[in-house]
């Protein structure tokens, strides 16, 4: 009697111990089925968003290309040319000091000084040689915001 007692308890202690591992598998593949389309949601997101922004990139660059191309065929007319120029710096003046509210015309002409002086070599080798201005022009622009400070 003994021995099928132990018997009976052996073998409900096998099945409720395979029982219970039959569960816990069940559950972490659930488990990783749930976090394999989290990360697929995840992936198919994230080259969604990337290339959504790559478009909004390239048309951004578009546009800026598009505007200086037509400042610099407003610029060639010498009369509409000298206004349109204006009205553009102008228009960039407002924009500088919406972003900086507390700065002045001298402040905002010493940072377009500064980042003139930055591109400066490159913008002058693009033009040809009969026309290139000389680069102290900016430079010497550059000085007189230096010793503002």
């Amino acid at each position: 009697m003994r021995r099928i007692f132990r018997l009976f308890r052996n073998t409900v202690f096998l099945a409720w111990l395979t029982a219970s591992l039959f569960v816990t598998t069940l559950g972490a593949v659930a488990y990783s089925a749930k976090l394999t389309l989290q990360v697929a949601t995840l992936t198919t997101t994230a080259v969604a968003t990337a290339i959504r922004h790559r478009k909004d990139l390239a048309k951004a660059v578009t546009r800026t290309k598009a505007k200086g191309r037509l400042r610099r065929v407003v610029v060639a007319v010498p009369l509409a040319g000298t206004a349109a120029a204006a009205a553009f710096e102008a228009q960039d003046y407002l924009q500088w000091q919406e972003q900086n509210p507390d700065g002045t015309l001298g402040d905002y002409s010493c940072e377009v000084a500064n980042l003139s002086a930055e591109v400066i070599d490159e913008v002058l080798n693009e033009l040809p040689s009969l026309i290139r201005p000389s680069p102290g022009l900016v430079l010497g622009l550059l000085s007189e915001c230096e010793e503002a400070k």
